[in-house]
């Protein structure tokens, strides 16, 4: 587990990173930081500017400087809601509190809304896992090709390429 003091100065050294871009690499990577919920594609993308840290202190970075919202956790919480009103009403029904054919009809209802919210769960999930796997196989894929090119004259014109695919990557979902 690492401390405060471990996380604030991995973040100062990503942040030493950054601030070592050049201007145009450095706005064009901060704009995606800020935009981009995945801490993964984040991560992915200061790899292939040159990055050579750890996961750990770009999300540190990115946990200081921009907020995120949790999507998942909030979907979660709303099903956890969910289950806890259908275990209310199902309660008031034996109470005799609501009537019997309005309560059933009503947990139907819920557990219909219910399924929605564990399929949404999953396809969040999935699409996010396939997204980074995706991203991470062509990270991989652009630098063994940037090595393989390095010092060649092509060396430029594919580095220009990589950074187009890597851009329309992004905007694909």
């Amino acid at each position: 587990m690492r401390s405060r003091q471990d996380e604030h100065i991995g973040s100062e050294a990503f942040a030493h990173w950054v601030d070592n871009l050049d201007c145009s690499t450095q706005e064009s990577f901060c704009a995606f930081a800020s935009d981009n919920y995945s801490i993964i594609e984040i991560y992915i993308y200061s790899r292939f500017l040159g990055y050579d840290g750890t996961i750990t202190d770009c999300e540190a970075w990115v946990n200081r400087n921009y907020e995120k919202p949790n999507h998942l956790k909030k979907i979660l919480y709303e099903i956890e809601e969910m289950q806890e009103d259908m275990r209310k009403l199902r309660r008031d029904i034996e109470d005799g509190l609501v009537k019997r054919d309005v309560g059933v009809a009503r947990i139907a209802s819920m557990q219909k809304e219910l399924r929605g919210a564990i399929s949404q769960v999953a396809t969040y999930t999935n699409n996010k896992d396939r997204k980074g796997l995706l991203m991470a196989g062509a990270d991989r894929a652009m630098r063994e090709l940037l090595f393989v090119f390095k010092d060649d004259p092509m060396e430029g014109p594919l580095e220009e390429a990589s950074l187009s695919v890597w851009s329309r990557m992004q905007m694909e979902e």
